[in-house]
């Protein structure tokens, strides 16, 4: 019971880690990604929608992004929630696809970004402790309980904390990563 629970503490770990990777991938760093647009929703036939599922993504150039629609009729719809983003982009449309010009990021905005992406680095670790800290109340249940030993209990809050240690370096190491890219000119 204990190896269970700590296996799955590992894996909602992981899709912590993952989840930051995912956000940190839709903050802009000054060229131009169609990642940025990963978690734009648009509102499709009163249905929120994400973008994914009605355009096409092309990269013509290092600060534009080609937005075609698989349905012509949703352009202004998805127009409006690019204006909506908080990309920071000017969407253009010529009736048939939709241009997203990058601008080029000035340093005020640079570290505007820095911050965005430490709060979302802050929020991975927070969910990371909230995990192991369920799992933390599991294993003492089970050593209260009786179905495991004090020192099998010791032991595996002791696995469980390299754990969450390994998963919060692992999230400041992208963080690092994603700030040094950020302020990179």
């Amino acid at each position: 019971m204990i190896e269970e629970t700590l296996l799955e503490a590992g894996e909602k770990m992981d899709k912590a880690v993952e989840v930051a990777k995912d956000d940190f991938a839709t903050i802009r760093t000054g060229r131009a990604n169609p990642g940025l647009y990963n978690k734009v929703i648009v509102e499709y036939y009163g249905t929120p929608t994400p973008l994914q599922q009605l355009a096409s993504f092309g990269v013509p150039d290092a600060r534009t992004i080609l937005i075609t629609p698989y349905d012509k009729t949703a352009l202004r719809d998805i127009e409006k929630a690019l204006s909506d983003s908080e990309v920071g982009a000017n969407p253009s449309n010529d009736g048939n696809v939709i241009r997203v010009t990058i601008p080029e990021l000035t340093k005020e905005r640079r570290k505007e970004y820095v911050k965005i992406v430490k709060g979302k680095g802050e929020d991975a670790k927070v969910s990371i402790r909230s995990i192991r800290r369920k799992a933390k109340d599991t294993l003492d249940k089970l050593v209260k309980d009786g179905e495991a030993g004090e020192d099998e209990g010791s032991r595996a809050e002791k696995e469980l904390d390299a754990l969450t240690k390994q998963h919060v370096d692992s999230i400041d190491e992208l963080l690092k990563r994603k700030e040094a890219e950020l302020l990179e000119v």
